[in-house]
């Protein structure tokens, strides 16, 4: 699944610690139809775990950083964005369980969402997303 990266480019916005690396927390991803909820999975064992273990999934999850993943022991099907350092989408492909996906050599960070979700959301390759997290309280 994924790693932890730096966003804060144009079009990039994170949970970024004092090192330039994004934090596990929530958030808002903001995309051309509007905000969704944003879960941030920046650390070894929250990108290990995904949405693993899940029925679903309400808004998305980013993965940071990574260039690939993998459906394996997943129950539902998902859509996955890979996003190149400044947040443009690189593609979109729906992925069934038990799949592994391609590597995407310019990625840095990957978005998951239930099969047909970002469709709706209007993300496509070329368009540029914004992740907003929540502060700490």
């Amino acid at each position: 699944m994924g790693k932890t990266g730096s966003a804060g480019g144009p079009g990039g916005a994170g949970s970024r610690g004092s090192a330039g690396r994004w934090r596990d927390g929530t958030g808002a991803l903001a995309v051309p139809e509007g905000a969704v909820d944003l879960e941030i999975a920046a650390s070894y064992r929250a990108r290990r775990r995904g949405l693993l273990g899940r029925d679903g999934i309400t808004g998305a999850l980013l993965i940071t950083p990574t260039n690939s993943v993998h459906t394996f022991g997943m129950r539902f099907t998902i859509d996955v964005a890979y996003l190149d350092r400044h947040f443009t989408v690189l593609d979109v492909v729906t992925m069934k369980p038990g799949r592994l996906g391609m590597i995407r050599p310019r990625g840095r960070h990957v978005l998951e969402a239930e099969g047909g979700a970002m469709a709706g959301w209007g993300l496509r390759p070329g368009v540029r997303v914004t992740a907003v997290p929540d502060r700490a309280a």
